[in-house]
């Protein structure tokens, strides 16, 4: 009799625990179903998105002089390839693509620089672009497919999101390396400022290459090279004070820096000596030599600072609300 009891009892418990069982499996696939079905449809909407006045970009290739009009996240494959290494973290490779769409739509927006062109691959000019074919040749073979794949997969997922002040898209310049603080559009190239570029501090930049740099030039180097643009000027390297910064941005760049006779803008400097920042000093000895700190020209988001900020876990939404001020991160 206790052998069939305990058959009877376990039969009993088998009949109520099985339909749990089989319950909560069910359940678990179809809520996995339903998170891959969202996954698949959240990547088709951003593919297919529709950019209303900005789905086309035409591209200026300034070697050729040959227009090309393309859609605008395929463009932006090249942009992203071109201004930022595949290496950095992906939410600062996204926060770079909402960048250079923001800039490309203030391309089209305010059209005038290029006349049969909304944009140029120049990025001294405009923003820097690179065909996917010329882009996989630069990169290692091992590395291709990954590479391409980070850079498409960081623009189609901020498909449509641009940067807004008062709902315009903004002027969103970008740069290398702050050197620890970004500058306000007036000091370095002059005209009004924009309230959404302001200069802030940036953290996280010393362990990138962009850091720091040196420029040594022999005092008949320096003289020949002012004189390109400045046949005026005279150096006398006996006299104290004969290359003399006069004055400093709030971020700490060189503003006005004197040469001899001759005073011009840490920015003239820049161009003229071949420095990859404004913000410098200067040793003087039988040669003349430059410490730079920082890459580019310091207004807006600093690339590797974006990076150093993804790596302690900001998202692209936080670095670029910490590099534009008052903004909003909006669909087109």
């Amino acid at each position: 009799m206790k052998k069939i009891f305990i058959i009877i009892i376990i039969f009993i418990i088998l009949c109520f625990t099985i339909p749990i069982i089989l319950t909560k499996r069910n359940n678990i696939e179809v809520s996995k179903e339903v998170e891959i079905n969202n996954s698949i449809n959240n990547v088709e909407e951003n593919n297919n998105y529709t950019y209303k006045n900005y789905a086309t970009v035409k591209l200026l290739y300034v070697e050729t002089g040959n227009v090309e009009e393309i859609s605008m996240d395929e463009y932006l494959y090249g942009v992203v390839s071109a201004e930022m290494p595949a290496s950095f973290e992906i939410e600062a490779l996204k926060a770079q693509a909402i960048v250079a769409r923001t800039y490309t739509a203030y391309k089209i927006l305010h059209a005038g620089k290029h006349s049969e062109a909304d944009i140029c691959n120049d990025s001294k000019c405009c923003q820097a672009w690179i065909s996917k074919e010329n882009r996989l040749a630069k990169w290692n073979e091992g590395e291709r497919e990954s590479n391409w794949n980070k850079i498409v997969s960081a623009v189609d997922s901020t498909a449509g999101k641009i940067i807004t002040y008062n709902g315009e898209p903004i002027n969103a310049f970008f740069h290398s390396n702050s050197g620890g603080s970004t500058e306000i559009v007036s000091n370095v190239w002059g005209g009004t400022d924009y309230p959404y570029l302001q200069s802030v501090q940036t953290s996280g930049e010393e362990g990138y290459s962009q850091y720091e740099s040196t420029v040594t030039l022999s005092r008949e180097e320096l003289l020949e090279k002012i004189k390109t643009t400045h046949p005026e000027v005279e150096i006398d390297y006996d006299t104290d004070n004969s290359i003399q910064i006069t004055e400093y941005t709030d971020s700490g760049r060189v503003k006005t820096i004197k040469f001899g006779n001759l005073s011009i803008s840490g920015v003239e400097t820049r161009t003229l000596l071949g420095l990859r920042s404004a913000k410098f000093n200067v040793s003087i000895g039988e040669n003349i030599t430059f410490n730079v700190t920082g890459y580019g020209h310091g207004v807006g988001l600093s690339q590797t600072g974006a990076d150093s900020m993804a790596k302690a876990g900001s998202t692209f939404e936080e670095i670029i609300n910490h590099y534009y001020t008052g903004i909003k991160i909006e669909n087109i």
